[in-house]
């Protein structure tokens, strides 16, 4: 069994600067989870349907065009769950198309909330913390066309590393731009 999950990665020098903010806030995930938008969440599936999931996940994606991603202020979960994060406030739309896509066939699955695309700041710390996430970033904007979404795997080290790459509308030559090349790029 290997466990899987597909997100869009946040483009530099976002993703950088969201993970600069979730480690300083004493984030013990800050590190082993690029900073992205869940499109499917962590699954476990077996080693014998990756290549049908590939597959599956390249369907979508050819189907799937490149689009404008905003991300402005902050949100939160709680008291549902312990997670501060930035909201998406445009590309909503597409990444419920693209999830609701990628959660067909193959990868056909029940979800334990509602899907709200959206990037985790803060997940599971004191109170405090949660609030000086919420607070720190509430001003926080950006702005980035996603022109695809990856395959990720959570590794034996509790890390999450991309796998492969999946360019909305088709094909691009090399790796899809708005990946970051590593987790440790995103390091500070």
């Amino acid at each position: 069994m290997r466990t899987i999950g597909v997100a869009i990665a946040i483009p530099e020098p976002y993703g950088g600067e969201l993970q600069r903010w979730r480690a300083a806030l004493g984030d013990p995930l800050a590190e082993a989870i690029p900073t992205h938008v869940t499109l499917m969440p962590p699954t476990q599936v077996e080693d014998d349907v990756l290549e049908s999931i590939e597959r599956h996940l390249l369907a979508v994606a050819e189907s799937g065009r490149p689009f404008t991603m905003r991300l402005r202020g902050t949100g939160t979960f709680r008291p549902v769950s312990p997670v501060v994060f930035v909201a998406v406030s445009d590309g909503i739309s597409s990444c419920e198309q693209l999830a609701n896509g990628i959660r067909s066939g193959p990868l056909e699955r029940e979800l334990a909330f509602p899907y709200h695309p959206h990037v985790t700041i803060a997940h599971d710390l004191p109170d405090h913390l949660l609030d000086k996430a919420y607070e720190a970033l509430e001003d926080y904007e950006c702005t980035f066309t996603v022109e695809g979404f990856s395959l990720y795997e959570h590794g034996a080290d509790s890390v999450w590393r991309p796998q492969r790459d999946f360019a909305l509308g088709g094909p691009l030559p090399g790796p899809v731009p708005n990946r970051p090349s590593s987790v440790a790029s995103l390091r500070r």
